[in-house]
């Protein structure tokens, strides 16, 4: 366990030349001090200075910021290095991995960015995107609205959480996407554990990261969740209240489905699934090889897909397995997930809803009526809207350009009003 120790400020005006600006996280406060390097080095010194301390520290050399935590690590981040997003990245031709149209292929000047950057959750390092607006100055006074985007299950970062991140940066908002913990690019074992709990607290988690990113208006936060993402989302707000609007996309209760199945196909079944899942946490517990779902993306062939029946399964097979695949992208979970899942439902305490709400969803979506449970079950706000996206499917809501265009301009006109 790391010493916290506080350091102050006359203990680090040790250096004669160069002077820098650094700024220290102690103790969960922020100490900024002009500090100087030695021999050209940069900031070496003191970063070695703190690393002797017990410190964990981060240097961002664009920036000429050293960060360094103790036992916390609240609202600390590191920017990505080139180096490290190359090798994080070879599946495809995009630098960033990301595999939406009209996603970011290079970072421009005056143009809207992306900033891969990593931080700290329950002792793991998790893998997030930061989009900036156009003209974005790290260094200016001007401060911009924000919202963090919460991924579908199975999703990752780089799918249709970056695409509309990407879409309200190009809109004004500093925005931030990050892979659940255990799941995608961001650590935590064993891998896939699907928990919401989890996934709760990954985005209270951005909300903490998004607030201490220069530039951002801490008062002017906003969310959204898409897919599973939406569910979760919505249960993150009943109490963070941080978040000062919200919205979702094509909403996916999971523990309901988990529970019951899609419209209740598989409600029959939940005491054999509920025995597997504990027979399955078993086998953890003693150290035997950890069991996992079957993931149709490994299992099921294009020909057998198309056969499906239409809907959210068949099209998110096509979507997820090939037109906008990403090796970080699964559909397999660990069995013992079923035992937290089944019990998660978005509609409980949905009334302590009290912020601006905007819940939208394709009409001809097979899952629509998930979003219709909680959006009548959320009657702490006056401020409300269910919004039908006319003719999309749940699918159809992550990429066609039409409907995609149609929910940003509303998302815009949400937040833009509400933010």
């Amino acid at each position: 366990m790391k010493r916290f120790i506080a350091i102050t400020l006359a203990s680090l005006s040790i250096l004669s030349s160069n002077v820098y600006a650094a700024e220290f996280n102690i103790n969960g406060n922020k100490v900024n001090a002009d500090v100087q390097a030695v021999d050209g080095k940069s900031m070496i010194p003191i970063r070695d200075l703190l690393e002797a301390l017990n410190y964990d520290v981060e240097w961002n050399d664009k920036t000429k910021t050293v960060t360094a935590n103790g036992e916390n690590g609240k609202a600390v981040f590191k920017f990505k290095t080139d180096e490290e997003i190359k090798a994080e990245n070879t599946h495809n031709d995009n630098k960033f991995g990301l595999v939406y149209d009209g996603a970011i292929t290079e970072n421009v000047d005056g143009k809207v960015n992306i900033h891969p950057i990593s931080y700290e959750l329950k002792g793991w390092k998790v893998a997030a995107n930061v989009y900036t607006p156009a003209g974005y100055d790290e260094t200016s006074d001007k401060k911009y609205p924000a919202v963090v985007v919460a991924h579908p299950n199975g999703g990752v970062k780089e799918q249709v959480a970056g695409l509309y991140a990407q879409n309200l940066a190009e809109n004004g908002y500093i925005a931030i996407t990050a892979d659940a913990l255990y799941q995608g690019g961001s650590e935590g074992q064993p891998r896939n554990i699907d928990n919401p709990a989890n996934r709760v607290e990954d985005i209270h988690r951005m909300v903490d990261i998004i607030s201490q990113y220069p530039g951002v208006d801490s008062e002017r936060i906003g969310a959204l969740g898409i897919c599973g993402g939406g569910g979760y989302t919505i249960k993150t707000v009943q109490t963070d209240k941080r978040i000062k609007a919200v919205a979702t996309l094509s909403m996916f209760n999971t523990g309901v489905v988990r529970k019951n199945g899609l419209a209740n196909s598989q409600a029959d079944t939940i005491q054999e699934r509920l025995k597997s899942t504990s027979d399955a946490r078993a086998k953890e517990a003693a150290g035997e090889d950890i069991p996992y779902t079957t993931n149709m993306l490994d299992t099921v062939t294009e020909e057998e897909a198309n056969k499906l029946p239409d809907g959210m399964y068949k099209e998110g097979y096509f979507y997820y397995g090939v037109t906008h695949k990403h090796p970080n992208s699964t559909f397999t979970y660990t069995e013992s997930s079923l035992m937290e899942l089944v019990s998660f439902d978005a509609t409980h305490n949905a009334e302590l809803i009290d912020q601006p709400l905007l819940m939208m969803a394709g009409s001809n979506a097979d899952t629509l009526y998930l979003t219709e449970e909680v959006y009548n079950a959320a009657t702490g706000t006056d401020n409300k809207e269910l919004y039908l996206i006319d003719g999309a499917s749940h699918i159809q809501t992550y990429w066609v350009p039409e409907y995609v265009e149609e929910a940003t301009g509303k998302l815009v006109d949400f937040y833009g009003k509400n933010l």
